[in-house]
């Protein structure tokens, strides 16, 4: 990661320059003044999603699902738990197939829930099917490490 390290906004998707020395002391929006780590899911449509994917500087791991799959409503309180642990190192995302489906077509995404995690705006890291919390944050970290 840079020393300044480009993190796009949950609320409006602006991009922010943050020192890395000043990523977990809360930072804010330059834009909407909103705070740009809230540790939860951030649930984007296309625009949103390439943002943070293709501008933004943070890995992205991003929860591909459907409301009407159980096993991605049975995983959704663990990746929201997932969030408020890996959050500022790490964005989540929520993509739901149903309603942007040019993104679950553009990296094929046959099952659901598949989890993507990506870095410098390309894959290096997938998996489908639910996990608990404590699986997705050791899954997550050691992908990082690895990548």
């Amino acid at each position: 990661m840079s020393d300044v390290p480009l993190v796009a906004c949950p609320v409006c998707a602006s991009i922010n320059r943050v020192p890395a020395a000043k990523i977990g002391a809360a930072p804010i929006c330059g834009k909407c003044g909103m705070p740009l780590f809230q540790g939860q899911p951030v649930d984007v449509d296309q625009a949103a999603f390439d943002r943070h994917v293709g501008r933004g500087s943070l890995p992205v791991l991003v929860d591909f699902w459907a409301s009407w799959c159980g096993p991605c409503r049975a995983m959704a309180p663990a990746f929201k738990a997932a969030a408020a642990e890996l959050e500022p190192h790490v964005r989540l995302l929520k993509v739901d197939t149903e309603a942007e489906q040019g993104i679950a077509g553009r990296y094929r995404i046959q099952s659901i829930p598949t989890l993507i995690l990506f870095r410098g705006g390309r894959e290096v890291a997938r998996q489908a099917g639910a996990m608990d919390r404590a699986r997705l944050v050791a899954w997550t970290r050691q992908a990082l490490v690895t990548a």
